[in-house]
């Protein structure tokens, strides 16, 4: 039997699974260049950004102020990327919590990562 995993409720499993997702993010030969050496995320200001983003779509809170996607414009990233994204955000979740808010988490990143990803391909219409 599988170990339990609570549900996402508070502002501390947000911190938490937000924390151990950019761990990773920063751990994987693919996504921390972009983060650290092209980006150059400022890591002590951009989480609690990160905790009120994800606070806001998972405990409805409404504290971030933010366009997320103008950000991501000039990055050199593609499908590959948001596909591993999507891997670590995926795991992370499935270490830390089960249950319909964290199904909701999932969710919420995939969506997140098919917008981005298809606002950012560049469209073969807009040169007409």
């Amino acid at each position: 039997m599988p170990p339990f995993r609570p549900d996402i409720h508070t502002e501390a499993d947000v911190k938490t699974l937000v924390d151990a997702f950019y761990d990773k993010v920063n751990a994987d030969p693919l996504l921390a260049p972009i983060f650290n050496d092209f980006a150059r995320v400022n890591w002590e200001a951009h989480m609690p950004q990160m905790y009120d983003f994800w606070s806001g779509l998972l405990l409805h809170t409404s504290r971030y102020r933010g366009r997320p996607f103008l950000k991501h414009i000039p990055l050199p990233i593609a499908g590959e990327h948001f596909q591993r994204w999507l891997e670590l955000f995926f795991a992370t979740v499935d270490e830390l919590f089960a249950g319909p808010v964290a199904a909701e988490a999932k969710l919420r990143a995939q969506n997140i990562a098919h917008v981005f990803e298809s606002r950012l391909r560049p469209n073969p219409l807009s040169l007409l």
